[in-house]
């Protein structure tokens, strides 16, 4: 893939790629085009490298015994970043690599997908970071991201949207939505607004009180 230098460093979101499931080339090339800093995640970076991708840090524990020299020589320059802390994962101090730089916002790649633990772990994540750093996670089926304060936006009419809880969401209430919410509470594991969707062509709300929601943009 070409070069994805093409926007100011800092102003738009930086690209994260994980070692899950890799997504269509499709969608990673337009995340590309809007990323002027890409950080890849351990031993993701072969495959990351087999696609011709210009990467700024290669991140990790390294407990896979990386040839990091051999890493370097294939591509120069290339920051890397030993992160051994076992109490957070990779992508955990990927995330907080870049609240410490001062990025405003992360897309985040190949982060579902194979294992679910993995998968679960990675998408649940997001709500901790909502208040420092915009992380919004893509697949080949989903967009997913924290809701943070009141969330509007204009869908076509049909578009699946999930809410799901981390833990419990107190006070939903929802506009634009097949089956609207009227301060309601989800509770992951019990109740859950999985596979709702855009009533009509027109704007989407969602709001609650207290306790951390995903929403979820999906399509088949």
């Amino acid at each position: 893939m070409s070069s994805h230098h093409v926007v100011r460093e800092k102003q738009e979101p930086a690209l994260l790629i994980a070692n899950g499931e890799a997504c269509q080339p499709e969608l990673l090339g337009q995340l590309l085009e809007w990323s002027p800093t890409v950080v890849v995640l351990d031993s993701a970076i072969w495959r990351v490298f087999d696609l011709g991708i210009k990467v700024d840090v290669l991140l990790g524990d390294f407990d896979r015994n990386l040839d990091l020299d051999t890493i370097r020589a294939h591509q120069y320059p290339l920051e890397i970043v030993h992160a051994p802390d076992q109490n957070k994962t990779d992508l955990d101090k990927g995330i907080e690599l870049l609240i410490e730089r001062g990025y405003p916002a992360v897309n985040i790649v190949w982060a579902t997908g194979r294992r679910a633990d993995h998968s679960i772990t990675n998408m649940t994540s997001l709500v901790r970071y909502k208040d420092r750093i915009r992380p919004v996670m893509y697949d080949d089926h989903s967009k997913i991201f924290p809701l943070v304060g009141r969330y509007e936006k204009w869908y076509a009419a049909g578009t699946p949207i999930s809410l799901i809880p981390v833990g419990t969401v107190s006070g939903i209430v929802t506009e634009g939505l097949t089956y609207n919410l009227g301060d309601e509470t989800l509770t992951l594991g019990y109740r859950t607004g999985s596979s709702n969707e855009a009533a009509q062509d027109g704007f989407v709300r969602i709001e609650a009180k207290t306790g951390d929601l995903l929403i979820m943009e999906c399509w088949d």
